[in-house]
């Protein structure tokens, strides 16, 4: 890293004031935002600097009271976004897992406790996109911060730098926060894998009232990995574009169970592809209804079939070999 960048970086974890990551929520006092005119801030005072030369040169009574005038502007400016940013507290949302390569969305709550709407407040992660987002008076704000997960296992979310330019784009207040807020990341399901392994077993092995696709049982919301023949495309149709889609549930005895096995993969595979080939085998054991167990080295879930187990099995397979 280059001089500039370790300065940086020092300065960062100066101005966050405590060691990373931050426990929630997290309230930014005024020892924590910072205030640097921008550029646009440079010009406008280099403007004022040369009416001010003028004024005095000439001798203009009224251009001494417009360049005051403006000069005031600018420190209402500075007052104004100091204030957009001091007192915000930050809390934690809910972020969904991903599949490796996928992108993960941090969620924040920001929450405004004054009475005074905070507008135009841009957050980003290291390298990531801004997002804008406005606060309500006596409210709160989400943003969901995006960031690519190239590995499997838990992604620590990045420091986040939350900035505001308001009112007039004259001046920069920003801050750091550092929360301690993880995404689960599953591994890439393998895009070519082999078929299920198919082992018949006893009653035991077999899912009572589960996904099978004898009786019509009801309706449910729309979870990834089911059947497109199980959609209710009729009712889609007769609903509004962002009504979510329902899928058909039917009364009956799924397929046998099997087992999803570590050790019956062949030995050459390396572990990030069986990995990937055992995460293909579990969505596709859910999506065909079946109950299913998984044995890995340090490890043994048994047969189910429900959403909960296909859970815990994608957890299973993103930390293994990382605890």
């Amino acid at each position: 890293m280059n001089p500039a960048g370790v300065l940086a970086e020092r300065f960062v974890a100066w101005a966050l004031r405590v060691r990373p990551p931050e426990p929630s929520p997290i309230v930014l006092g005024q020892r924590r935002v910072f205030v640097l005119p921008t550029r646009a801030g440079l010009a406008y005072a280099a403007s004022l600097l040369v009416m001010l030369l003028g004024c005095i040169n000439y001798n203009l009574s009224l251009g001494y009271a417009f360049t005051f005038l403006l000069a005031a502007l600018g420190i209402t400016a500075i007052l104004h976004a100091f204030r957009n940013l001091v007192g915000l507290s930050i809390g934690l949302g809910r972020t969904e897992p991903v599949f490796a390569g996928e992108t993960a969305h941090f969620h924040l709550v920001l929450r405004n406790g004054r009475d005074r709407e905070r507008r135009a407040l841009r957050l980003r992660l290291v390298g990531g996109e801004p997002i804008i987002v406005d606060v309500p008076a006596g409210a709160s704000g989400d943003a969901r911060l995006p960031l690519v997960a190239s590995h499997r296992g838990w992604l620590s979310m990045p420091r986040a730098t939350i900035e505001t330019t308001y009112p007039l784009g004259l001046v920069r207040a920003w801050s750091y926060c550092a929360p301690d807020f993880r995404c689960l990341v599953y591994p890439r399901p393998a895009a070519v894998a082999p078929p299920l392994p198919y082992a018949q077993g006893d009653d035991s092995g077999l899912i009572a009232g589960g996904q099978g696709n004898e009786d019509f049982e009801g309706l449910r919301r729309h979870q990834r990995g089911d059947s497109p023949s199980h959609v209710a495309w009729k009712i889609a149709a007769r609903q509004a574009n962002d009504a979510p889609l329902l899928t058909k549930q039917f009364n009956g005895t799924a397929a046998a169970s099997l087992w999803l096995d570590w050790d019956a993969l062949p030995a050459d595979l390396d572990a990030e592809t069986r990995l990937s080939i055992l995460a293909r085998w579990v969505l596709d054991a859910r999506r065909g209804g079946h109950a299913w167990g998984l044995r890995l080295p340090d490890r043994s879930l048994a047969p189910a079939g429900d959403d909960a187990h296909l859970h815990g099995c994608l957890k299973a397979l993103a930390v293994h070999g990382l605890e």
